[in-house]
């Protein structure tokens, strides 16, 4: 049985919307930007939620590396029992959950491109 991966999806954060045709979207909210956000050039958060099949994965979180914006800093993450998809432009982390090592790669990693700590605090 595939272990479907779960995660959240800012359409916003995205240079190039088409990917979203090929994935599952369970619901969709809107948030309004507050300070709090650090994204001062878009109006809102447009959050997907998303079911992506096990054996997509690796396809999916290449193509979302590609679409990201290359204004500004972003990233998105799916994730099942198993495995956390972490995929900022151009840079795919697949970490093991059990991984304190994986994770603080991918934490260190966003944090040097001026993400907010907040936003990347991943935790095994």
């Amino acid at each position: 049985m595939e272990d479907n991966f779960i995660g959240v999806i800012i359409e916003e954060s995205l240079e190039n919307k088409s990917v979203l045709k090929k994935i599952k979207i369970v619901k969709t909210e809107v948030e309004e930007i507050t300070e709090r956000h650090k994204t001062p050039w878009v109006k809102q958060w447009t959050l997907h939620a998303v079911e992506i099949i096990e054996s997509q994965a690796d396809k999916i979180a290449e193509d979302l590396s590609k679409a990201l914006d290359s204004e500004h800093e972003w990233y998105a993450d799916f994730k099942n029992d198993k495995t956390h998809f972490i995929i900022f432009k151009n840079k795919i982390f697949k970490i093991d959950r059990t991984s304190k090592e994986q994770y603080d790669k991918a934490k260190e990693y966003g944090l040097s491109l001026g993400i907010p700590e907040y936003q990347v605090n991943f935790h095994p």
